[in-house]
């Protein structure tokens, strides 16, 4: 019997999280996706807090015009400043069983385009 998307998507997750985790000095940006929405957010595995967070559904995206890449690339450069003013350079991404393709690696571009590093 075949396996549903879903279960796919977690076996691939658990691959990812074997060897993807976050510390203080490299934390780990992990990335969400629902059909309408996409979140991103910034963790620091070791002491099991969140640094920083965006997602399409913060005020600044209420009214950005767009298809869900061009928001989501917006939600990355958002984290990414975010980030940057927290005083982080580096991180490790975690794309969370999803395959680094469309809204993913756009979120990935703007954090990229905002300062970090990964």
């Amino acid at each position: 019997m075949a396996l549903t998307k879903y279960e796919r998507r977690i076996r691939i997750k658990n691959r990812i999280r074997k060897v993807v985790s976050g510390s203080t000095s490299r934390p780990r940006l992990s990335v969400f996706r629902s059909n309408k929405e996409i979140y991103a957010q910034i963790i620091d595995d070791q002491n099991g807090k969140t640094i920083v967070a965006a997602s399409s559904r913060d005020k600044d995206f209420a009214k950005a015009k767009g298809n869900k890449s061009d928001i989501a690339a917006l939600v990355g450069k958002s984290l990414g400043e975010k980030a940057v003013k927290a005083g982080l350079e580096s991180i490790s991404f975690d794309r969370g069983g999803y395959l680094y393709h469309g809204r993913v690696k756009s979120l990935a571009d703007g954090a990229r385009e905002a300062g970090l590093k990964f």
